[in-house]
């Protein structure tokens, strides 16, 4: 029908061809909005995903063999064997490596278990960023002291590389859920080659003291995935999602995170610390801090909740500000009724965050912090840098002052937040397969999910199980 709006001799056949195939197109396009939103998102990882994994994984292993070596013992004894200072130190020093490694795979993957429906991303995108974070920060913070051309690996670059890693998962917090595998190994790189840039300033170039990093990674991994939160805001999920929730058995697999946080974090906060005196302050400080923060989460959960009941997001979370905020000052001579003192007001203001501030931050500043870090790392880094420097005022540790320490803690936060924001357009691109708003918090779009018995079947529980999956 359309070929009778043209003469005969316009060459109808082409114009009829081009017109058909623009009205067989047109029909195929998706009706339905969420169809039609579905299609603009690529979420098929099946190519984009194991390509982007193994470039990268050749691409770290050609730089290790050109940069990467063994920290080469000074010198050998009779017998031929190595028997160095760095040596023994090493095997000192591994007990605390594990401890954070611990922390790292298992703490922080754990405690991101909470949503209901995306426990396989939490832990399982939890170990392929720290897979790929331990590997790169091994990198960035080694070539900034390279010997002779090289990186000489030590127990010491094997814990800076697990602390490099601890950024990008605090951050990873701040957006979880609403980003794909590909979107997050993005942010590794480009985040820790951040935070290596500015640790070096901060450490390095101002000689700021923060022997926990309750500034260089708490509240850079913070404010960077705040920032980075805030370009990637999504309209569609401002009043909330059905998967954005916990269920009873999801918050106890949660709490086995914290648990594990909260018993190595003394050995997180002493790892890197001068061995002697300094590292035995970090422990101790640590341990009293976490003490009395444990305490009062408890107390301003029941307080702020209805009918005085504990909320369980405040015990996962607001139980472990204590150790992220005393952080800076953890080696210094604070006394232990300093750091309780810290560990004390760090449970106030977590506790109180997550209840008043996050729901605000969603609503007047279109910041959709998923698991609360500015409550648990942001607010508490703060602090801690705050600490340091009335620490430093009181010449609590000899070389350090308030003037280097606040610039740190200035600095630190923007370049954390300039860095996200960057990070957050490149990780807008509607290339890196992010998730439609319909399918967020939900595992099924990127993993294989087992096949689960629903509702309605549960009053048949003694039957068959495989039956019921072999039906379903």
């Amino acid at each position: 029908s359309l070929a009778i709006w043209y003469p005969s001799d316009a060459q109808p056949k082409p114009i009829k061809y081009k017109l058909q195939t623009l009205l067989f197109t047109f029909l195929q396009q998706p009706t339905d909005p969420r169809e039609r939103e579905m299609s603009s998102f690529a979420t098929n990882m099946r190519f984009k995903f194991p390509i982007l994994a193994l470039c990268l994984q050749v691409i770290l292993i050609i730089l290790f063999g050109v940069f990467v070596s063994y920290d080469t013992p000074h010198h050998e004894n009779s017998h031929g064997n190595s028997s160095t200072h760095e040596e023994d130190n090493f095997m000192k020093l591994y007990p605390m490596f594990q401890d954070v490694h611990v922390m790292i795979f298992i703490g922080f993957g754990f405690l991101m278990t909470f949503l209901k429906r995306y426990g396989f991303s939490s832990v399982g995108i939890n170990m392929l960023i720290a897979a790929l974070g331990l590997q790169w920060g091994t990198l960035m913070q080694g070539l900034w002291h390279l010997h002779d051309g090289k990186i000489n690996i030590s127990i010491s670059n094997m814990i800076n590389a697990d602390f490099s890693t601890a950024t990008v998962l605090i951050s990873f917090g701040a957006v979880l859920g609403k980003t794909s595998a590909v979107q997050m190994l993005i942010m590794a790189i480009f985040e820790i080659t951040v935070f290596a840039c500015n640790e070096h300033l901060v450490v390095g170039t101002f000689g700021a003291s923060d022997v926990g990093a309750s500034m260089t990674i708490h509240a850079f991994g913070a404010y960077f995935g705040l920032a980075a939160a805030f370009v990637l805001y999504r309209p569609g999920l401002k009043n909330g999602h059905e998967n954005e929730g916990s269920v009873y058995h999801s918050d106890l697999f949660a709490m086995i995170g914290t648990i594990f946080l909260w018993m190595f974090w003394p050995s997180f906060n002493s790892a890197i610390a001068d061995p002697g005196i300094n590292q035995q302050r970090a422990i101790i400080n640590t341990y009293f801090s976490l003490a009395a923060c444990v305490l009062t989460a408890y107390a301003f959960s029941s307080l702020v909740e209805h009918k005085g009941k504990l909320d369980m997001v405040h015990i996962q979370n607001a139980t472990l500000a204590g150790g992220v905020a005393v952080g800076t000052c953890a080696d210094m001579n604070i006394h232990p009724f300093g750091a309780m003192i810290i560990g004390f007001i760090a449970g106030i203001i977590s506790t109180l965050g997550f209840k008043f501030l996050t729901p605000l931050l969603a609503r007047k500043v279109r910041i959709q912090d998923t698991c609360g870090v500015h409550n648990l790392h942001g607010m508490p880094g703060i602090l801690g840098g705050l600490a340091g420097i009335v620490s430093a005022m009181l010449q609590a540790k000899e070389g350090t002052t308030a003037a280097t320490q606040g610039a740190a803690l200035a600095t630190t936060i923007g370049v954390a937040i300039v860095g996200g924001v960057i990070t957050g357009f490149i990780l807008k691109l509607p290339v890196w397969g992010q998730p439609p708003d319909q399918n967020c918090y939900d595992d099924s779009l990127y993993w294989e999910v087992p096949i689960e018995d629903e509702e309605e079947h549960g009053n048949h529980c003694e039957g068959d199980q495989s039956k019921l999956k072999v039906d379903a």
